[in-house]
């Protein structure tokens, strides 16, 4: 049977500083036995995986040529079985806190939008499981709060003397 492929690219929403959160998990919503979501990205979404395999989906992810990512979702054998979702839901939550293990700074002022949510984003691929960012940036990070919320993690903005803001972020 030929799976039909349904191609959602998502890289000029974060580029022009948007959520696509929504879209994202509402393609994923309606992969059916017979689709194949293929989204493009322009980073790794490593923490979307586990949201994909809460809903019965498994992937297959890898570099393009440009540097972005394409990340192909499917049923198979191996992701029929899903896993309990998180009690915060599909796109992350409030959760509890704990005091992080480590501690990573990420420095993001100067920049143009939307280049300190790509590297924050960026950052947060590489950030070990018991690990806090903390991330500076020049003005509240509005637009990366949803996206925060749809890779599992939680953020709080508190605004410094100087008008800049440190963005504590966290695994939900």
């Amino acid at each position: 049977m030929n799976k039909s492929i349904v191609t959602l690219d998502v890289r000029e929403d974060f580029r022009a500083g948007q959520s696509p959160c929504d879209k994202i998990q509402n393609a994923l919503n309606r992969v059916g036995d017979d689709e194949t979501l293929r989204l493009l990205v322009p980073f790794e979404p490593v923490p979307l995986f586990e949201v994909a395999r809460a809903k019965g989906l498994g992937h297959e992810a890898k570099q393009t040529a440009d540097g972005g990512w394409e990340v192909i979702f499917s049923r198979s054998a191996e992701s029929e079985k899903p896993i309990a979702p998180s009690p915060t839901g599909a796109c992350g939550g409030n959760g509890g806190s704990t005091a992080p293990a480590e501690l990573v700074e990420v420095d993001a002022r100067g920049l143009e939008p939307p280049q300190p949510m790509v590297k924050i984003l960026e950052t947060l691929t590489a950030l070990p499981a018991a690990a806090e960012l903390r991330a500076h940036t020049d003005r509240r990070p509005v637009h990366l709060y949803p996206l925060l919320e749809a890779r599992g993690f939680t953020g709080e903005s508190q605004e410094q003397s100087d008008g800049s803001f440190i963005t504590h972020i966290r695994r939900t």
